[in-house]
C-alpha cells in the first residue's frame, strides 16, 4: 500500500490554520441552529462536509488538520456532558470513533484520487513533450540524442545512456548526457526499447537529483513504447531517402 507524506511547508501550515478556522466557523452555524433541532448523527454528518472540501481544495495534511478539530468540538460542544471533554455515554464514544474514523478514510480516499489524478496529469504532459521532442527526427542518432537530454533534463540524472542497434546494423548508435557523466556503479533504471522488430536498444538511468519512477510503471512502458515506435519511423524515413538517392543516377543516365 502507498504511504502518504506530508509536506510540513508554511503553505501547509497556513492552510491547516484555514482548516480549523472553517470547522469553528462551521460549528458556531450549528450552535446556532441547535443541538436540539440536528442531533448528534446530523451534526457528525454535517461535519464531513468541510472536511472533505477542505481535503479536496488543499489535501491531506489540512484535511487531518479538519477532521481532528471537528471531532474535538463536536466532542465538546455535541456529546453530553457538554462543555467538557469527557464523554458520559458509550453511545457518545460510538458516535465520536465512527466520525473520526470515517472522516479519517474519506481525507485518505480523497488524497489517493488525488493523487491518482495528478500522477495522470504529469504523465499526460511528460509523453506529450515526448512526442513533440520525437516529431519529425529522421535518423537513429537524433533519436538516441534527444531521448537522452530529454530524460537527463527531466529528471536531472547524473547520466543517461541510450544504445540503438537494429537488425542487420552493424554498428550501435550511442548517446550519452551528460557528456561528462561518469558511469559510477549500476545503473538504477534499465528501460529495453522494443518494435515490430523485437529489442533494438537499451536506456540506462544513473540516479540524479529527482526520484525516478520504477522500471516496470506505465510512465516508463509507455515511454519506451513510444521511443520504439519513433525508431520505426526513423528506419523508414532512412530506407525512403536510400531510395531516393538510388532513384535519382538512373533518372539522370536516362
Amino acid at each position: 500500500m502507498k504511504r502518504f507524506r506530508f509536506a510540513f511547508t508554511p503553505t501547509m501550515y497556513v492552510h491547516s490554520f484555514y482548516a480549523v478556522l472553517i470547522v469553528a466557523a462551521a460549528t458556531a452555524l450549528f450552535l446556532l441552529i441547535g443541538r436540539d433541532k440536528l442531533g448528534e448523527a446530523v451534526v457528525a454528518l454535517l461535519y464531513l462536509v468541510p472536511v472533505v472540501w477542505i481535503t479536496t481544495r488543499w489535501g491531506q495534511g489540512p484535511g487531518m488538520a479538519a477532521a481532528l478539530s471537528a471531532a474535538l468540538l463536536f466532542d465538546f460542544y455535541f456529546i453530553p456532558p457538554f462543555y467538557t471533554f469527557t464523554i458520559g455515554s458509550l453511545e457518545g464514544w460510538l458516535v465520536l470513533a465512527i466520525f473520526l474514523a470515517v472522516a479519517i478514510v474519506a481525507v485518505s480516499r480523497i488524497q489517493i484520487s488525488l493523487a491518482k489524478a495528478q500522477t495522470s496529469e504529469r504523465e499526460a504532459i511528460f509523453m506529450y513533450e515526448l512526442s513533440a521532442a520525437l516529431a519529425g527526427l529522421r535518423t537513429q542518432d537524433a533519436v538516441a540524442h534527444t531521448i537522452a537530454r530529454f530524460l537527463q533534463q527531466r529528471y536531472l540524472a547524473s547520466l543517461v545512456t541510450v544504445s540503438i542497434q537494429m537488425k542487420e546494423q552493424p554498428t550501435e548508435t550511442a548517446a550519452y548526457e551528460p557528456h561528462d557523466g561518469v558511469m559510477t556503479g549500476k545503473p538504477n533504471r534499465i528501460l529495453p526499447i522494443l518494435n515490430a522488430w523485437g529489442l533494438v536498444g537499451e536506456i540506462q538511468i544513473w540516479h540524479g537529483q529527482l526520484e525516478l519512477p520504477a522500471e516496470e510503471s506505465r510512465l516508463f512502458q509507455n515511454f519506451a513504447s513510444q521511443v520504439g515506435q519513433a525508431l520505426e519511423r526513423t528506419r523508414l524515413a532512412e530506407a525512403e531517402t536510400y531510395m531516393n538517392a538510388a532513384i535519382q543516377p538512373n533518372k539522370k543516365s536516362k
